[in-house]
């Protein structure tokens, strides 16, 4: 049996509550076992070309998030070993019976996904809201995923791209791009004031579309000095270093930060808040800034509870709190295409010469790969790429 590079977590090897990191190693390389007339009829084997490091990644690395559902899934599937990674730009390589038929795809097309595989009959998937199915598997994490030479893949997963319109790097990361695209999608931001409180990959991502679509003011809110300048560059018009909360009371918002976003919008408030950070005290400066009869956007992920400041505040201030996870299947990847493909907004170069600074410390060659090397690359980036197969 052929096999290839991995990164991988494998729960026999490594205790989730002890350890950080993936491991790279040689596994065997996924097959089509039954093509023709099986469940791999409507799969195909994809070679990796760039696989991008993400959030949820990081997560899995520093053992903060996703250790469950990994462990749950291990679990069904009756093993040990699970190959992370869920943003990708590949090569179709070998496709089941009915792929060419009902979807269009051939061995040699260049292909992104959605790291959602969705069920297609739950209440949800039925009613439209595939983005949510109730029974989901996730690229990665409840499957296995990216990190690796070859994977295999629903084929109604997958995301046609036209490498002659958007270079591989910047196609590779189409999934986290999209996460930005559809929170910006929640309100209608023409003419708009918006604030991004949160500079991290998709908070960056979010500056870009925003701007974009037609957003008239961008306020950033971010510690990181790295990450504020690179704020700065991708078109906010202010980035504002926020205060800490007080440690007795970590949800606390930060009056001068809300004093400051009064100071820029007139008295008014900001129309549309993104929280793309998950911390609570984010959350609650984001209702705070908010206008009345604006929109919070929750997109940062944290565990456990929370604590909400001014519930009162929300109510009678007719403050819309929004919800937003993945992507709108395939909407937002039609929206998505549509911004990166453009030749006039410039967002396609800047994801390349800022974003991934142009690959310089934030591409990794899978045969160089090493994990205390890798590790400060995650630190240092707020994204990196991983080549696999890429020229």
């Amino acid at each position: 049996m052929a096999e290839m590079n991995a990164l991988t977590f494998d729960r026999s090897r490594e205790d989730w509550g002890t350890s950080t990191g993936l491991v790279k190693e040689r596994i065997p390389a996924p097959v089509l076992v039954k093509p023709n007339d099986g469940a791999d009829r409507s799969n195909v084997i994809i070679e990796v070309m760039y696989a991008g490091f993400c959030g949820s990644d990081r997560g899995i690395w520093w053992r903060k998030a996703f250790g469950d559902m990994i462990d749950e899934s291990l679990t069904a599937e009756g093993k040990d070993k699970r190959v992370v990674g869920h943003e990708l730009l590949g090569r179709i390589v070998e496709v089941g019976s009915r792929v060419t038929q009902k979807y269009g795809l051939k061995a040699g097309d260049i292909v992104s996904t959605e790291s959602h595989i969705i069920c297609g009959v739950c209440h949800q998937c039925r009613v439209g809201d595939e983005h949510v199915c109730a029974r989901d598997k996730i690229i990665g994490i409840s499957t296995d995923g990216c990190f690796a030479e070859r994977l295999m893949l629903p084929a109604k997963s997958l995301w046609p791209t036209d490498l002659n319109k958007i270079r591989p790097e910047v196609a590779a990361v189409q999934e986290p791009f999209g996460n930005a695209v559809h929170a910006c999608q929640v309100a209608d931001l023409r003419g708009q004031t918006v604030a991004i409180l949160g500079c991290g990959t998709i908070g960056l991502f979010a500056t870009l579309v925003a701007r974009g679509l037609g957003a008239g003011k961008i306020i950033g809110v971010e510690v990181n000095p790295k990450h504020a300048e690179m704020a700065r560059k991708l078109g906010c018009d202010e980035v504002i270093v926020p205060n800490m909360p007080p440690k007795d009371t970590p949800w606390a918002s930060d009056p001068e930060l809300h004093a400051r976003i009064l100071e820029l919008t007139d008295g008014v408030g900001v129309d549309v808040a993104m929280e793309m950070a998950g911390f609570n005290s984010s959350l609650n400066n984001a209702i705070r800034i908010t206008r009345r009869g604006g929109h919070v956007v929750a997109f940062g992920v944290k565990n456990g509870n929370a604590v909400l400041e001014n519930v009162h505040r929300v109510v009678m201030n007719g403050i819309q709190i929004h919800g937003v996870v993945g992507r709108q299947i395939f909407g937002t990847w039609e929206i998505t295409k549509n911004l990166l493909e453009s030749t006039g907004n410039g967002i396609q170069q800047a994801v390349w010469d800022v974003i991934l600074n142009r690959g310089e410390g934030t591409l990794v060659d899978i045969d160089d790969w090493e994990r205390d090397a890798f590790e400060q690359v995650i630190s240092n980036n707020p994204k990196a790429l991983i080549r696999f197969a890429g020229s």
